[in-house]
């Protein structure tokens, strides 16, 4: 009898072993610092749901640079070098002309439409392609968002937009297109490295993040005025990129797994921001010397038609921007008969 108990207990301690050992780690690195919240922290949200949940597969964060810069996450994770990245596309605009708008879209898409248009239209699927097409051996999976942004931290008042021509500014995306050709000239940073460029005068001016996110990174030191509304990122989408090989190597369920662990990242994700900023933006007024401006009707129109300049000449210049462009464009058609009559409208005071 103790034989075969003992027998019994082996082969169940080698079934477990050989079961841990059949776990794989996927070492992923992050476009944010842990100690940013919301941005930073959405990543170790999502490593630890996906940890808390799956036996196959196990996820370990690294913060921008201790594996890659955060500018080079994506050939990293497609040459294999790095499993996984917590990342948002909009940082490979200059890579890939469409990439921006899987990121935020200037005048675009709010967070509920955008995930609209990419859970339940084409928009996940042209993401994916957009990829596969340039050559990119990753499979991509929306994995968090975010409300919109302020626009702006400025170290001196802009009292019209002639003010704006010849600032140097730190800005994403497709919304840098847009200062440009309103005078700025502009250049992405990754987040840790625009206070001290704002500190040394190398820019006038940045955006970066949510009021939360911004007072973390020390931007209200430097520069006195902060501008809303956030028309070049109404909504930030973020991505979970994995190489495909190791995407591909894993079971169904494990795939399952990291997509339930990516959704319920983009509702704590969207929530924290929504539910964090307002202290900040009272803070930085009350105590940080902030002053909070608005663009006027007429500043912000004239944003919206460089926008859709913009726009326009990069559908002729690239045909996947035009494809990817022209069924966003349907859809919000589509949309604005449901967006436009079921909101109550929001009051201004």
């Amino acid at each position: 009898m103790n034989t075969k108990l003992f027998g019994l207990v082996a082969g169940a301690s080698m079934a477990v072993s050989g079961a841990a050992s059949a776990q794989e780690t996927l070492e992923m690195t992050s476009a944010f610092g842990k100690n940013l919240p919301i941005l930073g922290t959405a990543a170790i949200d999502f490593v630890e749901k996906i940890n808390g949940i799956s036996e196959a597969v196990e996820f370990e964060h690294f913060d921008p640079g201790e594996l890659v810069p955060t500018l080079e996450a994506l050939d990293a994770v497609s040459n294999g070098s790095v499993d996984a990245a917590y990342t948002t596309s909009g940082y490979w605009q200059g890579k890939i002309t469409a990439a921006s708008l899987f990121a935020a879209v200037p005048f675009g898409p709010e967070a509920g439409e955008f995930l609209a248009w990419m859970l339940y239209d084409d928009g996940h699927a042209l993401f994916q392609k957009m990829y596969d097409d340039n050559g990119y051996d990753v499979h991509v999976t929306p994995c968090g968002i975010i409300a919109p942004e302020t626009s702006g931290w400025f170290k001196n008042e802009i009292g019209s937009l002639e003010d704006l021509e010849g600032l140097n500014m730190r800005f994403f995306g497709l919304g840098a297109e847009v200062m440009q050709r309103l005078g700025v000239s502009t250049s992405l940073l990754a987040g840790g490295d625009i206070f001290p460029a704002l500190e040394r005068g190398a820019i006038d001016a940045t955006e970066f993040s949510m009021p939360l996110i911004d007072a973390r990174l020390g931007f209200h030191q430097i520069a006195k005025y902060n501008y809303f509304p956030g028309w070049h990122q109404p909504a930030t989408m973020f991505e979970l990129l994995v190489n495909k090989d190791v995407w591909e190597g894993l079971d169904e369920r494990a795939q399952k797994q990291i997509e339930v662990a990516c959704l319920a990242n983009i509702t704590t994700n969207y929530a924290e921001g929504e539910a964090k900023n307002f202290a900040a933006m009272v803070d930085n007024a009350e105590n940080n010397g902030v002053t909070i401006k608005s663009w006027t009707p007429e500043q912000l129109a004239t944003f919206e038609g460089a926008w859709n300049e913009v726009a326009a000449e990069l559908a002729a210049e690239d045909a996947y921007f035009k494809e990817v462009w022209d069924d966003l464009q349907e859809f919000r058609a589509g949309y604005k008969v449901w967006g436009d009559t079921i909101y109550l409208p929001r009051p201004r005071n």
